[in-house]
């Protein structure tokens, strides 16, 4: 009885290795159809890249020169307005009594001026006719003189007090878009408070910073590549301003790119790689770098890395340290050997040691 036992669990130990082994040839068999680029040392500093951010060309942060109430505020945030539009109206209540006090003013100097006119021709025409003297014209014309002095300064006076309106009404410097408003109805403005925001809406400039090492590289009307980080799209532009001065901005040299017209989505604020041709330069260790392309790499939390085929075609995930990134790749500067081969793309689930065929 115990050999008929000791038979069955053989029989069944049996099976169940060659069950194994069955399933192991499948497994071995289900390879995952991949695709592999291979690393080399390539001249990737044909062209210098750096970050920047799109902003409208114009761009003001309205204020006034005059302090009162908030009485009306015309517009809103994400509104177009056109150039001399009315946004925002301060109480003027004080400037109305001073334009009514100067306007009298002026009509003052005008009578008293028309009736020393009068005096004047009519006594420089007794005097030529000698029926006058020559102190008699004189303090005419003295009077004469100071009553048309008088109504021009009555006159300057009241364009004095119609350019403050200009401040008590805010108006559009140019065409564009309402960024912010920084007051409500009801709140008191004071010289130099910003009031409302806005930005030209038609034409856009990407602000970019280039370290000391590449900004001799970089001319006024080069043209140039940026690539919008969030939406992947691929703009064109030349540059239109380069700094030539760091003291400011921490060791970084400001450069502007006023980007070409086009029917883009693209908004003020949005986040940009910006591609400057390099061939002015011969930058150090070009012929060093190492580049792979974003799409290959694999994101865990804060580390970064990608499948390499390892022996027998197995995948191995291989963890990097990357640096800069130009367009769509990514420079990496270690984890990486030259004539490496690694994985672009596969068409099922990687994972470290999965069998994998290349195509």
């Amino acid at each position: 009885m115990k050999k008929i036992i000791t038979l069955i669990a053989i029989s069944i130990l049996s099976l169940t290795s060659c069950n194994g082994e069955k399933k192991e040839v499948a497994v071995a068999t289900a390879a995952i159809a991949v695709k592999v680029g291979e690393v080399s040392k390539n001249t990737a500093g044909t062209f210098i890249s750096a970050s920047g951010k799109i902003e409208a060309q114009n761009s003001a942060d309205l204020s006034t020169r005059m302090m009162g109430y908030v009485t009306k505020v015309h517009v809103v945030v994400g509104q177009k307005v056109h150039a001399g539009q009315l946004l925002l109206r301060i109480n003027n209540t004080d400037l109305q009594a001073k334009k009514a006090q100067v306007d009298a003013s002026v009509l003052q100097a005008t009578a008293a001026y028309k009736n020393a006119k009068k005096d004047y021709d009519r006594f420089r025409h007794l005097f030529q006719e000698q029926s006058a003297s020559q102190k008699e014209l004189d303090d005419i014309t003295a009077r004469y003189e100071t009553t048309k002095a008088g109504l021009e300064g009555a006159k300057q006076m009241r364009e004095e007090v119609v350019a403050q309106f200009n401040y008590a009404n805010i108006t559009a410097p140019f065409a564009g878009v309402i960024t912010t408003t920084f007051v409500k109805e009801g709140a008191m403005a004071s010289p130099g408070m910003p009031l409302i925001a806005m930005e030209g809406g038609s034409k856009l400039q990407v602000t970019a910073m280039v370290s000391e090492g590449d900004i001799t590289a970089i001319e006024k009307g080069m043209p140039v590549r940026v690539l919008v980080k969030s939406s992947e799209e691929k703009l064109t532009g030349k540059v239109s301003e380069v700094s030539t001065s760091a003291k400011n901005s921490g060791g970084q040299y400001l450069v502007k790119i006023n980007l070409d017209p086009s029917e883009s989505t693209v908004l003020s604020g949005m986040f940009v790689n910006v591609q400057f041709p390099g061939a002015n330069k011969v930058l150090s260790g070009a012929n060093n770098r190492i580049l792979v392309p974003q799409s290959a790499l694999v994101k865990q939390g804060q580390l970064t890395g990608l499948y390499t085929i390892g022996k027998d075609n197995v995948a191995l995930l291989r963890w990097l340290r990357t640096g800069k990134t130009f367009g769509n790749q990514v420079e990496v500067l270690s984890g990486l050997a030259a004539n490496e081969k690694y994985i672009v793309s596969a068409q099922g689930k990687l994972f470290n040691g999965a069998k994998v065929r290349v195509e």
